[in-house]
């Protein structure tokens, strides 16, 4: 090897330190990302993509299986996965988004020992606790989603990466189980999350900057083969399933707010000091890599790993839908490490840590607001709506549901996401489950069509979200009042309003 990849092994720690002390420590910022991911998850209402986890694990896994071959194929490991981890822990807000604040402590783990590798010991460290405060990463940690899984395993399929680039194997057999090692951690990462794949590019794109990369190819391309051969069935999978995210082509999240602040900062202003550190560290690199033209400095790999996926997905959402800025959410490690990189290029040492709290204090509104009772999908209230039913419905009444808005916004997730406040309820409109159909949702009859459901009933609940085409035409109000019931109390949650009807006399 020479000395490019050479020096990614020499980042590590003195030969004096032992190894037990070095894990203890990553053991030691892992458990610190985990206990600040968690800390409130509990707090924010279900939102609609969660809505989707939760439905779909709570599903016996025949039906879950007849839904995964006609949508969410690409999420069915995680759905499997929490099959069963709600049959042990439950469905609440706390149990089902621990597994994502876990995977988040694995995710600062792994950055600072990638950290340790490519630059030094104290710059993984502040690169593992950017990794904790930064947005994205506390949003990571209290989602209910593959992401933060899928994130920890890139971090730590690189390390492995890294290490096979790094070190000599005792024989040819146990190297060539390394790097199947490394093909299967791939394919398992694209079964987690399909946009993983896109590491494989990152990867590349490393080796083919030095020649001592590229002399890594023969090793690396059959690997990278393997693992696209394992993962075929789900990338296969995923594009007939495609429509499914065609949606994306009427949101607009492909916009330079996006993309340069809501992707990994939440907030302009730390946004402005990220891209601001993101352009030292390129800068600091490049000019090693001019004192050094055959050796790119180990950094690169972090910078690579910023850019590529993200341009890689606006590329081809100029073509089809593809881009959501959750989809880079793996990319969290890189944008950490090259903030931790851009610092330690800074000097004198008092204004490095100087901007490591510049960035914490940036950092931590936003951190602070995605802990807000109504902090997802812009104000869902779910819990919020649920427990005004909880506290004034009677067993007997019917309830009614707004259907005219994205099936991720409909205020009927409630049912299914907080059954308890529902309990003694008469769902009137309900025309099939959503576990008797290969489907997400439940299908629903019209109000104007389920008057002989209404008839038994004195009191009627109706739940609308603000704004949505129901509410601005009141049509199933009007259905309501049709059938002889008249408002007699409007509660609002936050942007769901629920109306509580009785039968005139």
């Amino acid at each position: 090897m020479t000395s490019t990849l050479a020096r990614t092994s020499a980042g590590i720690e003195p030969a004096a330190r032992p190894s037990s002390d070095r894990w203890r420590l990553a053991a030691g910022l892992g458990a610190v990302g985990f206990v600040v991911s968690v800390a409130g998850s509990w707090i924010p209402s279900f939102w609609g993509d969660e809505a989707a986890s939760v439905m779909s694990a709570e599903r016996s896994l025949p039906t879950l299986i007849d839904m995964l071959k006609n949508i969410d194929a690409v999420h069915g490991v995680y759905y499997l996965f929490l099959h069963f981890w709600i049959q042990v822990f439950g469905a609440s807000e706390l149990s089902v988004r621990l597994p994502s604040a876990i995977a988040v402590g694995f995710v600062v783990a792994g950055t600072f020992v990638l950290g340790r590798m490519l630059l030094s010991r104290n710059a993984g460290i502040v690169a593992a606790v950017i990794c904790t405060v930064l947005p994205r990463t506390s949003y990571l940690g209290a989602d209910a989603r593959s992401y933060a899984s899928s994130t920890a395993i890139a971090v730590w399929v690189t390390i492995l990466f890294l290490i096979l680039l790094r070190h000599r194997f005792g024989s040819v057999v146990s190297r060539r189980l390394a790097w199947a090692g490394y093909a299967v951690g791939l394919a398992v990462g694209i079964y987690v999350f399909l946009y993983l794949g896109l590491l494989l590019v990152v990867h590349g794109a490393f080796l083919l900057s030095s020649r001592a990369g590229r002399d890594h190819l023969k090793e690396w391309a059959p690997a990278a083969g393997v693992a696209v051969v394992m993962a075929l069935p789900i990338v296969l999978l995923g594009y007939a399933q495609r429509e499914q995210i065609a949606f994306l082509a009427h949101r607009g999240y492909a916009t330079a707010q996006s993309v340069v602040v809501a992707q990994w900062f939440g907030n302009p202003f730390l946004a402005a000091a990220g891209w601001l550190l993101l352009g030292v560290a390129a800068v600091a690199a490049i000019g090693a890599w001019r004192r050094s033209p055959g050796n790119p400095p180990p950094v690169l790999l972090a910078l690579l790993w910023v850019v590529l996926p993200t341009l890689a997905l606006l590329g081809l959402n100029a073509a089809t839908p593809a881009y959501n800025l959750r989809y880079v959410s793996f990319c969290v490690p890189a944008v950490a490490l090259s903030l931790a990189a851009g610092i330690d290029a800074v000097r004198p040492r008092s204004a490095r840590i100087a901007l490591l709290l510049l960035l914490l204090v940036l950092a931590a509104p936003t951190d602070v607001l995605q802990r807000g009772p109504y902090a997802k999908d812009a104000g869902s209230d779910l819990a919020q709506a649920s427990a005004i039913l909880g506290r004034q419905a009677r067993p007997g009444d019917a309830v009614v549901f707004d259907e005219t808005t994205a099936p991720r916004q409909r205020p009927r997730l409630a049912l299914h996401l907080y059954p308890d406040d529902f309990r003694g309820l008469r769902d009137v409109t309900l025309k099939t489950p959503y576990q008797a159909r290969g489907r997400l949702w439940d299908t629903t009859y019209p109000v104007a069509d389920v008057t002989a459901r209404l008839a038994p009933a004195d009191r009627v609940w109706l739940v609308e979200i603000t704004g949505s085409p129901d509410n601005v035409r009141g049509s199933a109000l009007g259905a309501l009042e049709s059938e002889g019931f008249e408002v007699v109390s409007t509660r609002m949650a936050h942007r769901t309003i629920v109306y509580e009807l009785d039968r005139r006399s």
